[in-house]
């Protein structure tokens, strides 16, 4: 297992986007405006909601107009050097995953993304925690066995998409998720972690994440988690 903090500027873009906005007085209203959301290619003003796109030399996320990111879905638009993140969502609810299999991956905690990073040229295993993306020594042997046993997972668009995975008492909670859905998800913990086991608060936002997961990929609603139970649950 690798315990080094993986793809920092994933993180560095998220954390602006999850820290608030100031708000109150005139100071403040013209701070926010300065601050306005514009696409990293051509400078455009955009909302809130927008889409990203990965620079797949440097692994950054970058914010993006519709025009924009339009010019990148296909794979090798603009030289290669940038790839449209893709807004899929949709549950593994089939996942094939043994207890032998998932003690093979070496993942620490109970929440894992993986994904194929083109540049390496190989699937990548990470991790949330509170220094932020941790990267897990992926077994290469154990990962072609999973994606033969699941052809879902040979469909995933490299760089972009993400096989996301929360291992809970009752059993896995799987999803094929856009990249920046699982860096959302590490840099919200980042933010909250408290102590050894992440804190209440974290806690909080791995359930409120899972729950928006949930509606935008039309799970039922899961069993309410047990009180005090760890952030890595």
């Amino acid at each position: 297992m690798a315990g080094a903090a993986a793809d920092a500027p994933f993180l560095a873009k998220l954390k602006g986007l999850l820290e608030p906005r100031p708000r109150g007085n005139v100071a403040n209203a013209a701070n926010a405006a300065n601050a306005e959301e514009r696409c990293d290619l051509c400078g455009t003003p955009i909302p809130e909601e927008h889409g990203h796109l990965v620079n797949l030399e440097t692994r950054a996320l970058l914010c993006a107009c519709r025009p924009c990111a339009l010019l990148f879905t296909r794979q090798g638009a603009g030289g290669g050097k940038f790839r449209t993140v893709p807004s899929r969502y949709l549950a593994a609810r089939d996942l094939v995953l043994t207890e032998a299999q998932w003690d093979s991956l070496q993942i620490p905690v109970n929440i894992a993304f993986f994904f194929h990073n083109s540049a390496l040229g190989r699937a990548a295993a990470f991790y949330p925690g509170p220094a932020g993306a941790a990267e897990s020594l992926l077994s290469l042997d154990t990962w072609q066995e999973v994606v033969a046993a699941n052809p879902l997972l040979a469909d995933l668009e490299p760089d972009v998409e993400a096989l996301l995975i929360r291992k809970r008492p009752t059993g896995l909670e799987c999803y094929v998720v856009p990249i920046d859905a699982c860096y959302e998800l590490v840099g919200r913990l980042r933010l909250r972690w408290k102590g050894f086991e992440g804190g209440e608060e974290a806690r909080r936002d791995i359930e409120d994440f899972f729950a928006g997961l949930r509606r935008r990929s039309g799970e039922p609603a899961a069993t309410p988690p047990t009180p005090g139970g760890s952030a890595s649950a």
